[in-house]
């Protein structure tokens, strides 16, 4: 490259001597009058390549990534301001440097790093190496580069001539359409080479980053749904599909709306909040019924989603600018109905223990079985009636409850109940004894208080999801409070005989008697038939 600096100086010396040496006739050169000359020169558009070299180095200093260029000698042409950021010299300082031995790289690295980044004129593609190269202040630092050969005949080539050619950033007398022989180049020979590095750290946490972002989109046991900011799925991992019951493409562009079929105004709600405040501090639950499950009672279709938002933002605007928000979550349905089960039980064995320490205060054992129903309601039932059994419930044996009259118009075997305690049909309150004898109650045959105390065991019944004058007509025929919608009844037995039957009544405004609600109402019921029976033995 020196021959041919030599040579390309030589001929515009001897073409300057020339011109000096010659008789001014009042031509040019070429053998034409001055005036049209400078007619011609000022019609003339202005050359593209003047701009190139500032629009090369406006180019290169907007990008993010550290960039040098070197020609084919190892002399620096460009050097952008990452660069300056991230070694500490200046462009003035780096341009036209030959090597990097002395400044930017310890004497004894130079010779291998140099030609590192020199071989990738002899290789194709993009090489990918790292090095250690020194900070102006001293301190070394590890990069990792990609570097690739610049070629004739294509336009980053042209861009680097020009920028080459340049006096404030090159060498004025080099001709890049030169070949070191003297001859011209050859299209598509390498006549420098440019180079992209960074701190191998940063790289290495985008790096990660992009890699943790792929493994979240495709293979994590969390959901994943990126919402753009139209509140619309822009993007769903597999495990968000199979929550949502569709498939990944299925669920993109498409209206939560046509996605769930209860919980879309949460979900709404909190993505609009993230996009206007800003992610989440802590997890949120978010109930959901997705569409198409199947699937006969509406609650056991219900979902529970844990899950954080996140709002996304645009790391290259100068203003951060929500592109939308990720929301990821995980289906803890099971984990919550376990978690919501336990918070109950504790509950409700809170409340017995309060109710046995109540009850052995009471000097009435009456009155301590009514305290046992009025902490026994809280959070439970509405309404709690106690109906005594004063006729046997076979025929032929002596009769199991309490004594009291029985009711001549009862058929027989058929137990008669008769009703000893009750909460106000009304509305809420304390259950209360209905006297020293009661009065009898006359259900009808296969009524569930009936069904208990001939099973000896519990019964539940209901009538939720039907018409509301069918559940008051319902009701109505059972003898129990207007609106009640489901019942409980458990039977009363203490010392090996059946005292009676308690029963729980729940309004439509509750969901119907599990079997967790059965096993408490039998515990319940084992403490209310021994105060019972005591209350027998006391006459």
């Amino acid at each position: 490259m020196s021959a041919t600096r030599r040579t390309n100086r030589d001929r515009r010396n001897a073409s300057g001597e020339q011109a000096a040496d010659a008789p001014d006739t009042g031509e040019t050169a070429a053998g034409s009058p001055p005036a049209a000359a400078d007619a011609t020169a000022g019609d003339a558009p202005p050359p593209v390549r003047a701009a190139a070299p500032d629009l090369l180095a406006a180019l290169l200093d907007g990008m993010d990534a550290a960039l040098c260029a070197f020609d084919a000698d190892g002399v620096v042409t460009h050097w952008n301001r990452e660069a300056e950021q991230l070694l500490g010299w200046t462009a003035a300082e780096a341009v036209g440097r030959r090597g990097l031995a002395g400044w930017a790289a310890r004497a004894e690295d130079a010779a291998d790093v140099e030609a590192r980044l020199l071989g990738a004129m002899d290789a194709p593609g993009r090489q990918v190496q790292e090095f250690a190269l020194l900070r102006k202040d001293g301190g070394r630092v590890l990069v990792r580069t990609q570097t690739s050969a610049v070629r004739t005949g294509s336009a980053t080539a042209g861009a680097a001539d020009s920028a080459a050619a340049d006096p404030a950033t090159g060498d004025p007398d080099a001709d890049p359409d030169v070949d070191p022989d003297g001859g011209p180049a050859a299209a598509g020979a390498a006549v420098g080479v440019y180079c992209a590095f960074s701190e191998v750290h940063a790289q290495l946490d985008l790096e990660r980053s992009i890699a943790f972002s792929e493994a979240l989109c495709e293979d994590a046991a969390w959901g994943v749904l990126l919402v753009d900011a139209d509140l619309r799925p822009a993007l769903a991992n597999g495990q968000a599909a199979r929550v949502l019951r569709a498939r990944r493409s299925g669920v993109l562009g498409r209206p939560f709306g046509e996605l769930l079929e209860q919980g879309v105004e949460e979900v709404e709600s909190a993505l609009r909040h993230v996009l206007a405040q800003g992610s989440t501090a802590v997890p949120a639950d978010v109930w959901v019924t997705v569409r198409g499950e199947t699937g006969g009672d509406p609650a056991a279709r219900r979902r529970c989603l844990r899950g954080a938002f996140v709002r996304l933002a645009s790391p290259l605007a100068e203003h951060p600018v929500p592109l939308g928000v990720g929301w990821l979550f995980q289906d803890v349905t099971e984990a919550k109905l376990a978690e919501d089960a336990a918070s109950v039980l504790r509950f409700r064995d809170h409340q017995l223990h309060r109710a046995s320490r109540a009850a052995a205060e009471c000097e009435d054992p009456m009155e301590a079985a009514t305290v046992y129903l009025d902490f026994a309601l809280a959070g439970f039932a509405d309404h709690a009636l106690v109906d005594l059994a004063a006729a046997p419930a076979e025929p032929g044996t002596a009769p199991p409850g309490p004594g009291g009259p029985h009711d001549p118009g009862s058929p027989p075997g058929r137990a008669q109940l008769t009703r000893a305690a009750a909460t106000p049909a009304e509305g809420p309150g304390p259950c209360l004894p209905a006297g020293p004898h009661g009065f009898p109650v006359r259900y009808p045959a296969g009524h569930p208080a009936l069904q208990a105390v001939e099973r000896g065991g519990t019964v539940r019944a209901g009538c939720g999801g039907v018409d509301p004058e069918v559940a008051e007509g319902w009701s109505v025929a059972r003898k129990w409070p207007p609106g009640t919608m489901h019942a409980l009844c458990a039977v009363l037995r203490s010392r090996g005989r059946t005292l009676g039957v308690v029963t729980f009544l729940r309004g439509g405004g509750r969901r119907g008697f599990t079997r967790q609600d059965a096993a408490y109402a039998e515990d319940v019921a084992v403490r209310v038939a021994a105060s019972l029976d005591l209350a027998e033995l006391l006459g």
